[in-house]
């Protein structure tokens, strides 16, 4: 089954036509001496706290810092003895039992004076307070992720861009452990086919794995408008690691689904960061997100992935 590539304007209008959010929330962040918080992960549980992952930044610089934050009530708190990371936009989760955590190093790009280049870093340990370096992605490439299948295989998504992937497109890989995680692994990810429209892109932000077996998918799909202002909407669709069949996207919420509030600059006030779902026993899902690059903020949806898990593989 081939799926028609939609394009942004069209998943919207899907988008507007069906149920929207039940609840939205900005998250308050405490001990970052007026900095912003932003493209956090979901909650996760270290030991016996519950944390967060989260980008700490000025709001007029892109240097930025991974810090972690507990929950104390109802606020998060940043964790004073925890190593702060010099990267951005983390992400986690949990493989062979271990705590794996990355985020996105940037340094002056090799060969663009004034720009930046970028490079994935990722992190393993027991908690957060033993994480250490184990792996590094390509060059210039961002939202890698990772995922558990079963013990000795695991799920290795990327984003290729240039002349691969031109603005952003979605590969994949399996390994069958953290040892062979590599830049070139990750380069030779195989493209998923009919997903984005080549003047538009998307990535993934955070992979499930259903009770059926198939992958659900939690990304982002974006494109420039006239003015060259983004736009980044959240997204989500399943794919079948056994046929390679990859379901249409779908959009699960844009920036007016959250709460009013800042933005880094006026050109990307319309983003939306994925930073992950925490799937509920009632049919929904609470979802977590970085806003406009200055705020985190989360909504309660219908979960996106109950309609993947009824399907017959």
């Amino acid at each position: 089954m081939i799926n028609k590539i939609k394009t942004c304007t069209e998943l919207l209008i899907e988008f507007d036509g069906k149920k929207q959010i039940m609840l939205a929330e900005k998250l308050n962040f405490l001990g970052i001496q007026g900095r912003d918080v932003y493209n956090i992960t979901k909650p996760f549980q270290d030991e016996e706290d519950t944390i967060i992952a989260g980008r700490v930044e000025e709001r007029t610089s892109e240097v930025s810092e991974i810090n972690f934050f507990k929950e104390i009530d109802g606020n998060w708190v940043r964790m004073e003895r925890v190593t702060k990371l010099p990267l951005q936009d983390p992400f986690v989760t949990k493989i062979g039992g271990e705590l794996i955590l990355g985020g996105v190093e940037i340094y002056p790009h090799p060969l663009l004076n004034g720009y930046l280049g970028y490079r994935t870093i990722f992190y393993r340990g027991e908690n957060v307070n033993s994480l250490e370096k184990f792996a590094v992605g390509p060059e210039l490439m961002k939202d890698i992720r990772l995922l558990e299948l079963s013990p000795g295989r695991i799920l290795v998504f990327a984003r290729h861009q240039g002349a691969i992937g031109g603005r952003g497109k979605i590969a994949y890989t399996v390994i069958n452990s953290l040892e062979e995680l590599n830049s070139q692994v990750i380069t030779d990810t195989e493209l998923l086919p009919n997903q984005f429209v080549e003047e538009e892109w998307g990535g993934p932000n955070e992979l499930h794995l259903l009770k059926n077996g198939l992958i659900g998918v939690l990304g982002h799909v974006s494109f420039y408008d006239e003015i060259m202002e983004r736009h980044y909407f959240a997204m989500a669709f399943s794919f079948n690691l056994e046929t390679k069949e990859v379901s249409s996207i779908k959009i699960i919420a844009t920036r007016k689904n959250f709460m009013p509030g800042h933005f880094k600059r006026k050109d990307i006030r319309d983003v939306i960061f994925s930073g992950g779902i925490n799937r509920l026993t009632d049919g929904m899902a609470e979802f977590y997100a970085g806003v406009s690059d200055a705020e985190a903020h989360k909504i309660l949806i219908e979960d996106p992935f109950l309609e993947y898990e009824i399907i017959n593989k």
